[in-house]
């Protein structure tokens, strides 16, 4: 997989007006003042500096795969982060630890670990970006999370100009999120590259995911050899329209558009109660180990009414006809079109279940 166009943006070139829909997934977004492409981490900084020290906003853009811009684009500068690379920087007797250069593509980097025999990220495959988005986001997908691998990030804190690593422990990784994600980065950092411990036998990270393991036709907790693996993930990714094709219009979305609900017991049994009530197959739900429940947002979604493909065939915005997380831009449509269908889904699920769902992108310009 290769990452979005960045051709009109050389590296040390400025350009006036320039829009985003061609560096985000969904082919949506008005323009920015202005379009910045770093090629080095150094340059990330004294880009960021740069703007900070005009008092201009700054939207840091990677894959844009994570990302719902506003038709009225962004007032400042939006920084391209395409500085690539990965090396090994330590190594004991069963596991290395691999550092990453935050603008190298996710999926190019997680095709070179599976190629090179390390075991950890091939679960994660498939899925579009930039690397260092992913602990930002604690991105996760068939049963592992950035948080089970990550060792640390070195980070640039605009607001205090400090420079350098942080561990994985202090950066707060939870469900979907991160110290480093929206308001709660307080100091502004941005992810200049991370580090990731990988095992060094070959073989994947123990199978959790139910619908995996069927697919590999294994027990929950094996391990496979991490090629197979990946092919497994692809081919499942593939199906829900998850991997970026420009042959499927299914693809041209920004992922699962809402989160899936972590909830209390009660509020779970609410919600089973109402589905009951409705004459429904129950929610899909998993017991947490801090006694809340995930909840299957995709399940919700399905059970209040909105079907795989809604509202139409002639509509340039609609759910995929995949999988009903994704929301896609089938062309000519806008970012408002975007939100509008977004809003029909989630208040179809809270008139129906009195559960409002949470959107998984990043919101610039706009909101739900």
């Amino acid at each position: 997989m290769t990452p979005g166009p960045t051709a009109a943006a050389t590296p040390g070139t400025t350009l006036d007006t320039a829009l985003l829909a061609p560096h985000t997934t969904l082919g949506l977004g008005g323009p920015a003042r202005r379009l910045v492409r770093a090629t080095t981490a150094d340059e990330v900084v004294e880009r960021a500096r740069a703007a900070d020290g005009a008092g201009e906003p700054l939207l840091l853009v990677g894959g844009g795969s994570n990302l719902v811009v506003g038709d009225a684009g962004w007032p400042g500068t939006a920084l391209l982060l395409d500085h690539r690379g990965h090396h090994v920087v330590a190594r004991d007797e069963d596991a290395v630890v691999l550092h990453v250069e935050a603008g190298h593509d996710w999926d190019a980097l997680v095709a070179d670990t599976v190629a090179a025999g390390l075991g950890g990220l091939e679960c994660l495959s498939g899925i579009p970006g930039r690397t260092g988005a992913t602990p930002v986001q604690n991105v996760g997908a068939y049963g592992v999370e950035v948080a089970d691998l990550l060792v640390g990030a070195d980070l640039y804190a605009r607001r205090t100009g400090r420079r350098g690593p942080v561990a994985a422990a202090d950066l707060d990784l939870g469900y979907r999120t991160s110290r480093l994600k929206g308001d709660r980065n307080t100091d502004g950092e941005i992810v200049l590259g991370v580090r990731f411990r990988l095992t060094t036998d070959g073989l994947s990270a123990p199978i959790r995911y139910g619908e995996l393991a069927r697919a590999l036709d294994v027990e929950p907790g094996a391990r496979v050899p991490v090629a197979a693996a990946r092919e497994a993930v692809l081919g499942l990714r593939r199906g829900k329209g998850m991997v970026i094709d420009p042959d499927d219009a299914d693809s041209r979305s920004a992922g699962s558009f809402f989160m899936n609900p972590v909830v209390d017991p009660d509020t779970a049994a609410r919600v089973a109660a109402r589905a009951e009530e409705r004459g429904q197959a129950p929610i899909t739900a998993w017991p947490q180990p801090d006694g809340r429940v995930k909840l299957s947002a995709a399940a919700l979604i399905e059970r209040a009414g909105i079907p795989r493909g809604h509202p139409g065939e002639h509509s340039p915005v609609r759910v995929s006809t995949k999988h009903t997380l994704a929301l896609t831009h089938r062309g000519g449509g806008t970012t408002d079109d975007l939100l509008a269908l977004a809003r029909d889904v989630r208040d179809h699920v809270d008139d129906a279940f009195g559960l409002v769902l949470r959107p998984e992108p990043v919101l610039v310009s706009c909101a739900l």
